[in-house]
């Protein structure tokens, strides 16, 4: 197995009480590259991402089998921290979500959490995430009013920092621009190319063009099945099942 391998799942099985909502998927995330997962509505893609950092688990009456592995740790171990896994493992919504409070405060509540006293610290890192998400200029005279009074793609930028505060080896980003206008869809598509230069990255979309855009691979998910995973332009150029080019092509879903 290639030694760049950050995260991987073994014949992961997902129920919903008595509903089976994924079967067997077997990915391979490789270290500083972002892998796209696409396929209808349903079909299992956000469900899956969220057995990555566990955020499935805040949901009654689900079993999980098979294994979710991070630098070839199982994170569903009985030993397993669920806070620590998801500092390393962060992730961005589909709807941005701050918290109502300042800009600052929302960057620098993770840090809180997870332990950082020291205010220069914090203000440091704050500063940081900001940049790193590409939004510390739009922000930098306004850092203290609350963070409500920023536009959708700035929200989505400020969680994005959030994300970025507490330091993630991997993040999953869920529909991040699905509720965004085109120019804020161009701005964050922009930082997730920065992004993958330091972490890997694990993006749900139901934007076809949008995979082909940022993603290095792209996975194609129908029916809570893995039905075919590849480099991103052999997938949408040379899809090596019809399943696969029919959804490519817009025959289905």
């Amino acid at each position: 197995m290639e030694s760049n391998i950050k995260m991987r799942t073994e014949n992961l099985d997902f129920f919903y009480r008595n509903f089976q909502a994924l079967h067997h998927i077997s990915i391979e995330f490789v270290q500083n590259r972002v892998t796209a997962l696409i396929g209808p509505s349903g079909c299992g893609k956000s469900t899956y991402l969220r057995c990555l950092n566990r955020m499935n688990d805040l949901i009654p009456g689900i079993t999980v089998k098979g294994k979710a592995l991070l630098d070839n740790q199982d994170i569903y171990d009985p030993s397993i921290d669920v806070v620590t896994l998801r500092r390393r493992v962060g992730m961005v919504f589909q709807k941005p979500n701050p918290f109502p409070k300042s800009i600052f405060e929302n960057i620098a509540y993770g840090l809180k959490v997870n332990g950082v006293k020291d205010k220069a610290k914090i203000t440091q890192i704050v500063e940081k995430s900001l940049k790193q998400a590409a939004i510390w200029d739009e922000v930098k005279y306004r850092i203290n009013e609350s963070a409500l009074g920023l536009s959708g793609g700035q929200q989505q930028r400020l969680c994005i920092a959030r994300a970025l505060a507490v330091d993630p080896e991997v993040l999953l980003m869920d529909e991040p621009a699905s509720a965004l206008d085109p120019i804020a869809t161009q701005k964050i598509e922009e930082l997730i190319g920065k992004l993958s230069s330091k972490l890997t990255i694990i993006i749900v979309t139901h934007n076809m063009q949008q995979a082909a855009r940022v993603s290095d691979r792209t996975a194609f998910f129908y029916m809570g099945k893995l039905v075919e995973i590849n480099d991103t332009d052999t997938l949408f150029t040379k899809p090596g099942l019809k399943q696969t080019e029919d959804y490519i092509t817009g025959r289905f879903g």
